[in-house]
């Protein structure tokens, strides 16, 4: 069976989780990687038997066997890639922050549905079969009515430069707070009446500590925290009339443990067994190829502009913009 060449752009850390697991994966190859020097390109690809290393993202693209982009670089740099990628005809899978702003991702799907180029958000959690468990769960009525949830993802990140950088899009919100914010559209949907959010800052005028609390027109609230200063639980918890949902780890669902309204633990389960889990949206994408999709069902263009414009909406109540930002605001004021 003819295996779907992969093309990775960037060379950092994220990188190395996809090209590990797609050296595991069956129907799909790392094919080639990019990096903006030849030899990080070349050393990326020894380490990882990968057939092809590029010194520029442009040579890759040029490269008609590469069938599809996995952007692994600073989600300051998405917008640009993204739209590299689709100049050339390749269809995208592009990490999380998808962009760093609402307006950015428009451009894009809006771009991408004039070239009717496959484009999605890389956020791996919404690709796990085990949401699907986790919704049935909720659905079946086992913890009564779901009206409050809880996420919280934090890691003492603080020391990696770019998570400090403001002209990186820098901060705890685009970083890790991104997985809190998706936790509750996948729980409790998008119809959000009212949203509030406090955070700290860096010396760098980037947030370090996030609280958001979303209040749902139907009632239902949601409290998400994160933090780029300390370890945190990675916990989901989902609160019902009957009972509760605890969840380990919500950026890589590990199990889910189902109590009654008396604490008292009345089912568990455990994730199937992955390779790092970055495999999900990988298949995805090859499904979505090969369908002749231009968006994901399980992640629509949609959902990742919702998820965006909140983002938009919780830094705005913040003060914080980026460069880009800052200079197209006052662009608009001028």
């Amino acid at each position: 069976m003819k295996k779907m060449k992969i093309g990775i752009l960037g060379a950092g850390n994220i990188a190395e989780t996809m090209a590990r697991t797609l050296q595991d994966m069956s129907g799909v190859q790392a094919y080639a990687v990019a990096a903006r020097e030849q030899e990080r390109a070349q050393k990326f690809a020894d380490r990882f038997r990968i057939k092809k290393a590029y010194g520029s993202y442009e040579e890759m693209l040029a490269d008609e066997k590469v069938e599809l982009v996995y952007i692994a670089t600073p989600h300051s740099h998405h917008y640009e890639h993204a739209r590299l990628c689709i100049d050339y005809g390749k269809p995208v899978l592009c990490e999380k922050s998808f962009t760093v702003n609402a307006k950015q991702a428009e451009e894009l799907f809006a771009y991408a549905a004039e070239k009717k180029v496959f484009i999605t958000e890389a956020i791996w959690p919404r690709y796990m079969p085990f949401l699907k468990t986790i919704r049935q769960v909720v659905d079946s009525g086992v913890i009564g009515e779901p009206r409050f949830l809880s996420a919280n993802l934090s890691y003492p990140i603080s020391e990696v430069p770019r998570i400090r950088q403001k002209d990186l899009a820098g901060g705890a919100l685009l970083d890790v707070g991104v997985y809190t914010v998706h936790f509750a559209g996948m729980i409790f949907g998008g119809d959000i009446d009212k949203v509030s959010a406090v955070c700290t800052y860096t010396d760098t005028g980037v947030d370090e500590q996030d609280s958001i609390t979303l209040t749902y027109r139907d009632g239902k609230m949601a409290v998400l925290n994160c933090s780029m200063l300390c370890r945190g639980d990675r916990k989901g918890m989902i609160h019902g009339t009957k009972g509760f949902i605890v969840i380990e780890n919500i950026n890589n669902f590990e199990s889910m443990t189902v109590y009654d309204i008396d604490s008292k633990k009345i089912a568990s389960y455990k994730r199937p067994k992955q390779k790092t889990g970055f495999e999900y949206q990988v298949a995805a994408c090859v499904e979505a190829i090969q369908k002749g999709w231009l968006e994901y069902p399980d992640i629509p263009h949609a959902e990742t502009l919702r998820i965006m414009k909140l983002m938009d909406t919780i830094r705005e109540q913040w003060g914080i913009r980026y460069p880009a930002e800052e200079q197209s605001h006052v662009e608009k004021t001028q």
